[in-house]
């Protein structure tokens, strides 16, 4: 599944380019979107992000393309490969600027971890 945003200036740094901080939010917040599509009624909490890698520094006026894509699927937990891409600043947009892999667990209104239940096949992921 495909996600979107444009940089700001709120979300510049000192430096004048995107703060990492809020790359991690949005990566976050669409895989999150992304494994709920897929698994409507879960609960998920994140529980890892790895290999987070920068690649490049981002300026502001760039329009991320956030790519999501489920890597696997447990018995309580997913993995989703999420890869930005660049639309506008670059003249390279087909290279990508970050890149990491997330695991969500769902988890009952105890905060347990509870069993996925068939992915739906709404999400393009």
């Amino acid at each position: 599944m495909d996600h979107h945003k444009l940089v700001l200036p709120e979300h510049i740094n000192h430096h004048g380019f995107l703060f990492g901080g809020y790359l991690l939010q949005w990566i976050d917040e669409f895989a999150w979107i992304t494994a709920t599509v897929d698994y409507p009624g879960c609960r998920f909490v994140t529980v890892a992000m790895k290999d987070v890698q920068f690649r490049r520094r981002i300026a502001m006026g760039e329009v991320l393309r956030f790519a999501v894509t489920q890597v696997s699927a447990g018995r309580t937990s997913v993995q989703y490969r999420i890869r930005a891409h660049g639309l506008v600043v670059e003249p390279d947009h087909a290279a990508v600027l970050f890149e990491t892999s997330i695991t969500f667990v769902n988890v009952d209104a105890d905060g347990r971890k509870a069993p996925l239940p068939a992915r739906s096949g709404g999400g393009q992921s």
